[in-house]
């Protein structure tokens, strides 16, 4: 489990300079069943998305200086609403055992 400082960094490095509307926490840090080989697995919820692709490279990028390995999914809000109830998809993952760390 990411330790509340971790929370905290990550929190302030993804939204320094971006304007994000939700940072949800999911995967094995979610559940506490992480270990030191697990990564961290973050959805990103931001109206702003022009080049899906670039901005997910630049969120990991931003967290690069943390000692983690991040994978960093962006969506907007209407998909997220959209597919948070279809089995199997990422929204649903996030929704069932996702940690909101920040909301606007």
């Amino acid at each position: 489990m990411l330790s509340e400082t971790t929370v905290t960094q990550i929190k302030e490095i993804l939204l320094s300079g971006l304007q994000l509307n939700k940072i949800i926490l999911f995967g094995s840090q979610a559940r506490g069943t992480a270990d030191e080989r697990s990564d961290v697995d973050l959805l990103v919820l931001t109206s702003n998305i022009n080049d899906r692709y670039a901005l997910m490279r630049e969120l990991r990028g931003k967290l690069l200086p943390l000692k983690y390995a991040f994978d960093v999914i962006a969506i907007t809000p209407e998909e997220f609403e959209r597919d948070r109830d279809i089995p199997g998809t990422i929204s649903r993952y996030a929704s069932l055992e996702g940690e909101i760390i920040y909301e606007a």
